[in-house]
């Protein structure tokens, strides 16, 4: 077509883009066309609401906000085009925004299933060290970075917190229940040094090799236990059960924001909406009227 070749040449000569992003533009361009084709429309001649309705369609089918992002850059610059060209005399993609505030709910165990994936049991010869991993996650709400950053002088077993460095190099204080203490008391009694044999390392969990341990690593242990258990986890779920279940509990938004480490309060707020659809979805369960 030769209104695209024009396009293309432009994108090459005038921009100096490389055969890479021309070939991401051509495919997303190649979409858009059959789209426009099933309405038996051509690029010409599409309005507004064609291209939102594209947006949608996109997002209806599971494509994430960066890779729709992307899809409608593509089209802007091409209707940028055909307006410098006087081939159009108005663009319909002006004032179309990227998708930024698109939200999708974290997804969040009930509190019987993460009972349930707790009383599972790992296997190998880390029980323990993966066990007291688990625990502390759900216990303390922390990111898998976070986690497999703790060092021995970090946790305060009679106190019951934990001293973490999260994002941005903040630190913070996040309390730990007793069950999860015992755990990681236990691991570093019996196991940590029969991993390490003669190593020092100042973490807290550690591998056989005497380094930390990783977040890939641990996400794969995660997995296995959670298929064990019919479930579909990451580190990540887990922290989402955490805020969850304290705000479907009665905390406060401020004080699980501050055990979080997030420094906008807006991000935590995302939790209320989970439990909001929670509530919802009880209701329509049991009520006898909904």
């Amino acid at each position: 077509m030769e209104l695209l070749e024009g396009f293309f040449t432009y994108l090459s000569v005038e921009k100096g883009l490389s055969k890479n992003t021309l070939s991401s533009y051509a495919a997303d361009l190649k979409r858009y066309m059959l789209f426009l084709k099933e309405r038996e429309k051509r690029i010409e001649s599409a309005f507004r609401g064609d291209i939102i309705d594209f947006n949608e369609g996109l997002r209806n089918d599971g494509y994430s906000i960066p890779s729709i992002c992307r899809y409608l850059s593509s089209v802007k610059a091409l209707y940028k085009y055909l307006l410098i060209e006087n081939i159009i005399d108005s663009d319909p993609s002006e004032n179309i925004h990227m998708p930024k505030k698109w939200e999708r709910l974290p997804k969040a165990l009930s509190v019987s299933e993460v009972l349930d994936l707790l009383q599972t049991g790992f296997s190998g010869n880390t029980v323990l060290r993966d066990t007291a991993m688990l625990e502390l996650l759900y216990s303390s709400g922390l990111r898998v970075s976070e986690l497999v950053r703790i060092k021995l002088g970090d946790i305060h077993f009679d106190a019951g917190f934990l001293r973490i460095m999260g994002k941005g190099a903040k630190e913070r204080v996040v309390p730990v229940n007793v069950r999860a203490l015992e755990k990681v008391k236990k691991y570093t009694e019996e196991e940590r040094l029969a991993i390490l044999k003669k190593r020092q390392s100042p973490y807290l969990f550690v591998t056989r090799l005497g380094k930390p341990m990783s977040r890939q690593r641990f996400w794969q242990t995660l997995k296995a236990i959670g298929k064990q258990a019919g479930l579909e986890i990451s580190p990540h779920t887990i922290r989402h059960c955490f805020a969850t279940h304290l705000l479907e509990g009665g905390a406060d938004l401020r004080s699980v924001q501050k055990m979080l480490g997030h420094s906008d309060i807006s991000t935590t707020q995302i939790y209320t909406k989970v439990t909001t659809d929670r509530i919802k979805k009880v209701f329509k369960t049991y009520h006898p009227r909904a």
